[in-house]
């Protein structure tokens, strides 16, 4: 099934081990190609892995690359707009949901352009109790150049 403009979709998010790390109950999507899937999003229901549930506060549009090593999401407020830049493996379509693998290392962007990388001791403590190959943090680390 392919995803078309204007459908709704469900966005799910996973651990290298394959556990469900979070959702995203809907996004509405505005492009849909082989380069990039764009969705936006605005009061959603978000489930995190441990049960947790809480609504977005405002109206993001969010880029998924299905050959890139991160995702986007842009949060659109009145201060301006604010970038959340996931480290993930590339996003794929199935049918279901656009889906990825987070690997825990996340960049903020604020209006001003000013940058900062999140949850690095995270990453390297996944790293280690879940594995990742030289291989895959190689991807990684490009994808955390590039987004930088």
């Amino acid at each position: 099934m392919e995803l078309k403009e204007k459908d709704h979709v469900y966005i799910q998010s996973f651990k290298h081990d394959g556990s469900l790390h979070r959702t995203w109950a809907c996004g509405y999507v505005i492009e849909a190609n082989e380069k990039r899937i764009v969705a936006v999003t605005n009061k959603t229901l978000v489930s995190e892995s441990d049960g947790r549930k809480w609504v977005t506060r405002e109206p993001a549009i969010c880029f998924f690359y299905p050959d890139k090593w991160y995702n986007v999401i842009c949060m659109i407020r009145k201060a301006g707009i604010h970038y959340y830049c996931n480290i993930a493996s590339p996003s794929l379509y199935d049918g279901e949901a656009i889906k990825n693998i987070d690997y825990d290392l996340d960049v903020k962007v604020a209006p001003n352009g000013k940058s900062i990388i999140l949850d690095e001791e995270e990453y390297e403590r996944h790293g280690r109790e879940m594995g990742y190959s030289e291989e895959l943090k190689e991807a990684i680390e490009k994808g955390m150049k590039r987004v930088m």
